[in-house]
C-alpha cells in the first residue's frame, strides 16, 4: 500500500524525471516560473500528441456517427451568459491572513469531514464558523487560526480583446473559454447543415481551456491552462439511458485498450448533480503519486445547453426527424477528459525503477504505441565511418514511418539506459557483422532480450510489435 510519504516521494521523482528528460518544464522558468503553467518538452509533446491521437482515432476515425471540430477559444460574450458561466462558474475561497495561503472552501471543509460540494456560501460559512469556534480550523501550511470567511471566486479568465487594457465594460467582456464544449453547442446547427449527420450523432474536439483556479497545484493535474478532449453526443430524449451506458462502456474500454489495468480504475458516481444533469460518473485512476482521482467525466446533460443557446441567440436549435416527423431539442451525453491529466496518468503508470545487475534501471514502461520515440538506431562504434553510415541509412528509412532517434554517444549500454528512461520500445544496433550479413540486433525495452533480424524486416517487426489501441 502506498503511504502519504511514499506518494509524495513518487510525485517528486516523476516531476524531477519530467524536467530532466525533456518531458515537462515549468513555464517561464528563467524568470522564476509562472504558477500552475507548464511547457511540454521534446518528449512530452510527443507523448501528449500520441494520447490525443489515440483518443481521436477511437472517438472519430473509427466511428461513423462522429464529426470532428476545432472551435475558437474566444466566443461571443453572450454565449457564456447563456451557459450560466458568467453568473455561476465560481468556487468559494478562504485565505490565511498570516501566510496568504489560499484554499478552496469546499475542499478545506472536506479535510474536516464536511461535505460541502455544490453547497451554498451560507452553508459553507456556517460550517467554517463551527470549526473556527471549536478551534479546529487551521491553515494547513502555517498552522494559523486566522482564516477569512469564504467568498466567491470567479473561475473565468477575462481578456481585453478589442478593448484598451484596463477599460473593460461589463457588457463587452470577452473570456478565454473555461471548457471546450461551448464551441460544440454553438456549431450544432452548422454541423447539421453542412454534413449528412442525423440524430444520434456526436461532435468531438480537442482544445485549450483556461480556468482561474483558486489552488492550482499538483503539477500538471490541476493547471490554469489545460487541454480537454470532449465529445457531445446528441440523442432523442427517450434513448438517453441506453446511450449513456453505451458511452460509459466505450470510454472504460479505451483505458483498457491503451494498457491501463482494470484494477487501477474505478467509477465514482456523483450524488449531487448540476441542475440540468440527470446522471454523472467519473472515471478515477489510482495514481501512485496522488491516490485515486478523476481523469474523465461522463455526464447526461439533458437538453439544457441547446435550449439556453436557442433562447439567448434567437436561433432554432431543434432537430426535425424526417422518419418520425418529430421535432425536438436533442439531449446530450457528454464525455470530457483532461489530456494533461492523462499524460500524468500514463507517466504515473509507466515510471518504473528496477533493480538489475550493476544497479537501478529507470524505465518508462509506456504502452508501446504511445511511446514518444518508437525506435532508436545505434552504430556499435561512433569512430567507425562504415558503421555510422549504415546506421544513418537505416535511421533515414525508418523515420519515414516512426519517430526515431539516432544515437552514437557513449557505449551501447549507456545508450540503452537513455532510451529506457524515455520509454523507447526498441533499439537497433549496427555492428561489424551487419556489413556482411545485413542483420542487426534489436533489443526490447521491457524484457531486455535481443534478437538478430534482417534490415529489410525492421519496419514490419516494429509495426507488428507496437500494438495500436483499438
Amino acid at each position: 500500500m502506498t503511504t502519504p510519504d511514499s506518494k509524495e516521494q513518487v510525485f517528486q521523482n516523476i516531476i524531477s524525471f519530467c524536467k530532466r528528460k525533456g518531458f515537462i518544464f515549468p513555464s517561464s522558468e528563467i524568470y522564476g516560473g509562472f504558477a500552475a503553467v507548464y511547457d511540454y518538452g521534446q518528449y512530452g509533446v510527443l507523448l501528449k500528441n500520441n494520447i490525443r491521437d489515440s483518443w481521436w482515432r477511437a472517438m472519430v476515425q473509427l466511428r461513423s456517427d462522429m464529426i470532428g471540430l476545432d472551435s475558437a477559444i474566444f466566443m461571443h460574450p453572450k454565449a457564456w451568459v447563456a451557459s450560466g458561466h458568467v453568473g455561476g462558474f465560481n468556487d468559494p475561497q478562504v485565505d490565511c491572513r498570516k501566510c496568504k495561503e489560499r484554499y478552496r472552501a469546499d475542499h478545506l471543509l472536506k479535510s474536516y469531514g464536511v461535505d460541502a460540494d455544490k453547497a451554498s456560501l451560507e452553508f459553507i460559512n456556517e460550517q467554517l464558523d463551527i470549526l473556527r469556534t471549536s478551534g479546529k480550523l487551521k491553515c494547513a501550511k502555517c498552522g494559523s487560526t486566522d482564516l477569512t470567511e469564504a467568498r466567491i471566486f470567479s473561475l473565468m479568465v477575462k481578456s481585453n480583446i478589442g478593448s484598451p487594457v484596463g477599460e473593460f465594460k461589463e457588457e463587452d467582456v470577452v473570456y478565454l473559454r473555461p471548457e471546450t464544449c461551448g464551441g460544440i453547442y454553438l456549431n450544432f446547427k452548422n454541423t447539421l447543415d453542412s454534413s449528412r449527420s442525423s440524430v444520434p450523432f456526436g461532435i468531438a474536439q480537442v482544445g485549450k481551456a483556461f480556468r482561474n483556479e483558486i489552488t492550482a497545484r499538483q503539477f500538471i493535474f490541476r493547471t490554469r491552462e489545460f487541454e480537454q478532449m470532449e465529445m457531445q453526443y446528441f440523442v432523442h430524449p427517450d434513448t438517453v439511458p441506453a446511450n449513456y451506458e453505451m458511452w460509459k462502456q466505450t470510454r472504460w474500454q479505451w483505458y483498457l485498450d491503451n494498457g491501463i489495468p482494470e484494477n487501477k480504475l474505478k467509477w465514482y458516481k456523483h450524488e449531487k448533480l448540476a441542475h440540468y444533469a440527470t446522471d454523472a460518473y467519473d472515471v478515477e485512476y489510482d495514481f501512485a503519486c496522488l491516490g485515486s482521482d478523476e481523469v474523465e467525466g461522463i455526464h447526461a446533460r439533458g437538453n439544457w445547453d441547446l435550449t439556453q443557446h436557442s433562447k439567448f441567440s434567437g436561433q432554432d436549435l431543434s432537430y426535425f426527424d424526417t422518419k418520425t416527423n418529430e421535432r425536438y431539442i436533442p439531449h446530450i451525453v457528454e464525455t470530457s477528459v483532461g489530456l494533461n491529466r492523462l499524460v500524468l496518468m500514463f507517466l504515473d503508470f509507466a515510471y518504473t525503477e528496477e533493480e538489475i545487475e550493476g544497479g537501478t534501471r529507470v524505465v518508462l514502461k509506456l504502452p508501446k504505441h504511445l511511446a514518444p520515440i518508437k525506435v532508436a538506431i545505434f552504430p556499435l562504434l561512433k569512430n567507425k565511418p562504415e558503421l555510422v553510415t549504415k546506421a544513418k541509412e537505416i535511421y533515414d528509412n525508418l523515420k519515414l514511418s516512426f519517430m526515431c532517434e539516432f544515437d552514437d554517444n557513449g557505449n551501447v549500454g549507456k545508450r540503452y539506459r537513455r532510451q529506457d528512461e524515455i520509454g523507447t520500445p526498441y533499439c537497433v544496433t549496427v555492428d561489424f557483422e551487419t556489413l556482411d550479413d545485413n542483420m542487426v540486433t534489436v533489443r526490447d525495452r521491457d524484457t531486455m532480450t535481443q534478437e538478430r533480424i534482417n534490415i529489410s524486416d525492421i519496419e514490419q517487426y516494429i509495426s507488428k510489435n507496437i500494438n495500436i489501441a483499438k
